[in-house]
């Protein structure tokens, strides 16, 4: 997401190579006005943190940690304005209202909002207010049931009568959250605020959350602007920012808006939403990548307990292609290839480059599915089973030659090789992450 910034990041601190050395500061200074304006940051915050880079390094002494550390301070101060990740109600239900301009992803974040929640163990219900929009009440019905949660309408009543019907459902049924998409237009109108306004008016929500298109810069800003002056909105959800790999939109909402950015959307499936937390933001920006949302993630989406398991299995080098295949359909649920890459430090800079990588698509991949497909429940469960003939005849049935298989099978006992020597340190391939993030040093 933020390949980008972090890339010109880089290069302005390494202008700074000697201590004391005020030309380089000021290289480096101008490395970075150059980088925050190309990234869409609004220039008055350009302006702030420069003054403020410059005054700490100056005041600590010139030179490249200082320079890191003034720069890293600075935008945490920018940043940390806000609050973090998802805010629920003192009591449940906790009601939010999703509002934002047509075709700003507010329909898709609504669902991944519920997919991110309910795998955090919660009762979501979605309500479809979109009666502008007959496509999208059918659209978050789909989604509602991609992402298992449940779904709320009324056919033929106004957008507030379906409002009130989810809240009145959601409090009688004891649900955790209730996410209420509403209508959008191309452009901000009266007819459409004044919709807005009779529906947070007689759902009282507990939040008021703003869809915001990444990709449309500061225009995107300025209509959030235009939201939170006439209708009030209490926070921001950034969509479309797989797309914005820039990244300055980030900054310019949070110093400009002063309200909480709660989430990111950084991809096309339910699994592509990331909750906006400061210092984390932050060490992915310095190319620290970002390891305890990956771990939270993963432990959403397999659970402590299978995570314990898999580790287990890994140690006694008992990982089978049973095991292998569930992984995979695990880390589909993760997101993006590329969310989970800019994550681990040190591979921010190949995420990029794996922007379209798909699991579903990839030849290996379908491969690799053809290959345990093909296999013996027995072979699945005990790879040492697999001799010369086996291997001829899952080479047939997969429809690949008989290298193909053999290579396969070889990435694989690899791959498990590699899993066993990371969770034989200490604390398990999670410590061992974190112990990675704590070396990880800006252009180290």
């Amino acid at each position: 997401m933020f390949e980008t910034l972090s890339n010109s990041f880089r290069g302005a601190i390494n202008k700074i190579r000697f201590q004391d050395d005020e030309k380089a500061l000021k290289k480096a200074l101008d490395e970075l006005k150059k980088a925050l304006l190309k990234a869409d940051v609004h220039f008055k915050i350009t302006k702030e943190l420069l003054k403020k880079v410059e005054f700490d390094t100056k005041q600590n002494g010139i030179g490249k940690a200082n320079f890191l550390q003034a720069l890293q301070d600075s935008l945490q101060e920018i940043l940390g304005k806000n609050h973090q990740g998802f805010v629920f109600a003192p009591k449940p239900p906790t009601i939010v209202l999703m509002v934002g301009l047509q075709g700003s992803g507010k329909t898709t974040s609504s669902a991944k909002i519920a997919y991110y929640l309910k795998a955090r163990g919660k009762r979501v219900l979605l309500a479809a207010c979109d009666m502008q929009r007959l496509a999208a009440v059918e659209q978050l019905r789909q989604l509602a049931a991609a992402a298992e949660v449940d779904f709320f309408t009324l056919d033929g009543e106004t957008p507030l009568a379906v409002a009130l019907g989810a809240q009145k459902k959601a409090q009688s049924e004891l649900y955790d959250v209730l996410l209420v998409d509403t209508a959008g237009r191309l452009a901000i109108d009266e007819p459409l605020m004044q919709e807005l306004k009779s529906i947070k008016e007689g759902l009282q929500p507990t939040e008021t959350m703003y869809v915001a298109d990444s990709l449309t810069g500061q225009d995107g800003i300025r209509s959030a602007k235009t939201f939170y002056d006439t209708l009030g909105i209490s926070s921001v959800l950034l969509s479309k920012f797989d797309g914005d790999s820039k990244g300055g939109v980030a900054l310019s909402v949070a110093y400009e808006l002063g309200i909480p950015l709660r989430f990111v959307g950084n991809g096309e499936k339910l699994a592509d939403l990331e909750p906006f937390i400061p210092e984390r933001i932050i060490g992915r920006l310095m190319g620290a990548g970002d390891i305890q949302t990956l771990v939270e993630k993963s432990t959403a989406v397999m659970g402590a307990e299978e995570i314990k398991k898999v580790t287990k299995k890994i140690k006694k080098g008992s990982f089978n292609f049973n095991d292998f295949v569930a992984q995979l359909d695990n880390v589909k649920k993760l997101g993006s290839v590329q969310s989970i890459m800019s994550m681990i430090p040190g591979m921010n800079n190949f995420a990029g480059a794996l922007k379209d990588f798909d699991l579903d698509n990839s030849q290996d991949i379908k491969h690799i599915r053809a290959i345990v497909h093909s296999m013996t429940p027995k072979e699945r469960e005990d790879p040492t089973l697999l001799n010369g003939s086996r291997r001829k005849r899952i080479a047939d049935g997969a429809g690949l030659s008989v290298a193909e298989v053999n290579r396969s099978i070889k990435q694989f006992e690899n791959a498990a090789k590699m899993a066993k020597k990371f969770t034989n340190n200490k604390g398990g391939l999670a410590d061992m992450m974190g112990l990675l993030q704590s070396k990880q040093r800006f252009g180290g």
